[in-house]
């Protein structure tokens, strides 16, 4: 029999319709961590303000974080950022389905686009320095019609990814917890309301360090709980061999009630041999679903990241040296939360054969139910915690965004182009509320149509890759057309919702969410949607309208609000510096996107079904790569920072003391009482 057949014998689902914790616990944790962050972010920004003198927050400031983060907290500020309810339960629920393929899958899937965007960051920096956001460059470079068209898509990005976030948060607050959904959907935005419309960028990037480094302490428990303290990866890859050695037969007797009536079906629950994969068995990456998978996230991935303004608005706020490094180690950072945590968690799932329904799975219930098994409620506790980290980190980012575009490219834009700064944080900060209450609406809208985190994930690219090309192009390439660029987004979009709707016509014979929502209807609308439109942009550009555009003008048609120039000095605007970022970036961006998209799984082809060995050494490569990223992003952003921390505490310390101002201050002023002393002397 199975490992656990005892403990489970007869249950037809792992958590049975019951919450493992009670109401209290998920009460406490949406709107006890919500408040905690709300002071705890609200009192370093007002710390920094009085004791380490850093002025008083402008508008430019708000919006941009004063445009000089350093490497450490931009990579760690990715991290969070990239880390959505989704990386964190989607990854172990295609692990479930595939074995290991499906984390590798995840994790390179959706790595590349950071790594390729850290290449646009730095161009930001070159020809664009003092934009506030996307859609100011598409205007300074393409003008009104484009404008209006990448500000539709650049919505439509921040409003799919903030429903996927309550979507997947409030579902599993609720299997966790009980908490009605609904209510999930409204309390979950509360907090970062509060500290994002306080204190802005800077107040949103503190944040997601922390959050950052709580995501990460529970990944490591994770891992160490699976491979180092109950069991090994032998005893681990001894459990998923037998898993798919039983027969139909033997699995319908496992999963069978008292009376020996059975309740498996094929596909339902983890038993027997996998369909699609080499030899039937979990521990290979020659996988046929797995590979579409992997498909579907690249090409959805690179619509949330290059059309999404919560990433343009990081390259922003990062002092150009290190934009570009910022990107690189965010990215090789995060690979390890899916990749380390579903390799744990994920398979883990199977091999103990816990009796994880599919609805479960599709609900983002694996992780949950294996820290269980583990560790009792306190699993389901850290797993709830980590959950709610990654909401609201990329909540808060999400919403700084939606605020930026329409202070800017909608309030300045188009009806007080004379706007002040006040008026502009007044604006900012109206938007930020007023967003969070319409996702806490909209969320609960798209859970009563039906519709769940994982076919939200598959759709994104359908509605947003078409304007992923044009992007790039106005970048980096000066023949591209603004026209071209307008016609390209909307008729890549048209041509992928046709593709889509035809294409679950052709294969299921009628349309429904569940028809629409197949693998293979998936990955033709949202190939369809980035490859239609870049040849439309490359063709129109090419052939009937090419341009001539000097990059050196571009910058000329971008006006600051208050002549904040933090950031945009002359050291900061070093052409050569930029250059030799560029460079830097774009060779290792390519790079390592060729290394984890082609080369890894083709090294990893000839080992077929993997022995005991190759497993244990993808085992130690998980675990290395979880706790080498843990620490970087830990330490890093605290070395780097640590004359800040430390004006900041010797501030404090004088303020304890009595004393006015901060250690610079101080020293200056013993300086002077020294000099006047002398002159009495003499």
């Amino acid at each position: 029999p199975p490992p656990k057949f005892d403990d489970y014998r007869y249950q037809q689902d792992f958590f049975g319709g019951e919450p493992p914790l009670s109401e209290g616990i998920g009460y406490l944790v949406v709107l006890g961590f919500g408040a905690l962050f709300s002071i705890f972010t609200t009192l370093v920004v007002l710390a920094d303000k009085v004791f380490a003198g850093n002025a008083s927050i402008t508008s430019e400031h708000f919006n941009t974080a004063g445009r000089m983060v350093k490497t450490g907290l931009t990579a760690s500020v990715i991290v969070s950022q990239w880390t959505w309810a989704a990386t964190l339960l989607q990854s172990s629920n295609v692990a479930w389905q595939y074995g290991v393929s499906g984390p590798f899958w995840y994790a390179s899937g959706a790595t590349i686009q950071v790594l390729l965007f850290g290449v646009l960051a730095i161009s930001l920096k070159k020809v664009a320095p003092s934009a506030h956001t996307m859609c100011e460059i598409v205007n300074a470079r393409w003008g009104k019609s484009a404008h209006i068209t990448f500000l539709f898509f650049a919505f439509c990005a921040n409003i799919i990814v903030t429903s996927m976030l309550l979507l997947g948060g409030a579902a599993t607050v609720e299997a966790l917890t009980g908490v009605d959904y609904r209510l999930a959907s409204f309390l979950i935005p509360w907090g970062v309301i509060l500290y994002t419309s306080a204190g802005g960028l800077k107040a949103t990037f503190i944040a997601s360090y922390l959050h950052t480094v709580i995501i990460f302490a529970v990944l490591i428990t994770m891992i160490t709980m699976v491979y180092i303290k109950v069991y090994s990866s032998n005893q681990i890859y001894a459990f998923l061999e037998q898993t798919v050695s039983y027969s139909q037969e033997e699995c319908e007797a496992i999963f069978s009630d008292e009376e020996g009536v059975t309740f498996f079906e094929k596909g339902k629950y983890a038993c027997g041999p996998v369909n699609g994969n080499n030899g039937g068995s979990y521990l290979t990456m020659l996988s046929g679903d797995g590979l579409m998978f992997g498909i579907i996230n690249i090409v959805g991935n690179f619509g949330t990241v290059f059309v999404d303004q919560s990433y343009w608005q990081s390259a922003i706020a990062a002092r150009p040296s290190s934009a570009a490094k910022g990107y690189l180690l965010g990215g090789i950072c995060w690979f390890a939360i899916p990749f380390s945590l579903a390799t744990s968690l994920g398979l883990t799932s199977t091999a103990l054969m816990l009796p994880i329904s599919a609805s479960e799975a599709g609900s983002g219930l694996v992780p949950p139910a294996v820290a269980t098994e583990l560790m009792g409620n306190a699993g389901a506790a850290l797993i709830l915690v980590m959950l709610f980290m990654a909401i609201v980190s990329t909540g808060s980012a999400e919403s700084i965004a939606v605020s930026s575009l329409i202070a800017y490219d909608v309030y300045r834009q188009y009806f007080n182009p004379d706007a002040t700064g006040k008026q502009i944080l007044l604006v900012s900060r109206i938007v930020i509320v007023a967003f969070g209450l319409f996702m806490g609406c909209f969320s609960i809208v798209l859970n009563e149509i039906g519709l769940n985190l994982g076919w939200v994930y598959l759709f994104m690219g359908v509605v947003i890759g078409s304007a992923v090309i044009p992007l790039w192009n106005m970048m980096t390439w000066s023949k591209a057309s603004g026209k071209g660029a307008v016609i390209a987004a909307w008729s890549g979009l048209i041509l992928a919702v046709i593709g889509w709707l035809s294409g679950a016509q052709a294969q299921s014979g009628k349309i429904s969410v569940a028809t629409l929502g197949t693998n293979e209807v998936m990955l033709s609308g949202n190939l369809i949607a980035i490859l239609s439109s870049g040849l439309i942009h490359y063709v129109y550009s090419k052939f009937i309208d090419p341009q001539d555009f000097d990059f050196a003008e571009l910058d000329k048609n971008i006006t600051l609000v208050e002549h904040d120039m933090s950031g945009l000095g002359a050291e900061q605007q070093d052409p050569v510096e930029l250059r030799r970022a560029e460079r830097w970036i774009t060779r290792r961006g390519y790079i390592l996107t060729i290394l984890l998209i082609v080369v890894w799984p083709l090294l990893s082809i000839p080992a077929g079904v993997f022995t005991e060995s190759y497993f244990a050494f993808w085992v130690l490569v998980a675990i290395a790569w979880g706790f080498g990223a843990a620490i970087t992003i830990t330490l890093l952003p605290l070395m780097e920072s640590s004359e800040e921390i430390l004006e900041v505490l010797s501030g404090m310390w004088n303020y304890i003391t009595c004393r006015s101002g901060n250690a610079k201050e101080l020293a200056k002023e013993e300086g002077e009482v020294e000099e006047e002393g002398e002159v009495v002397d003499a």
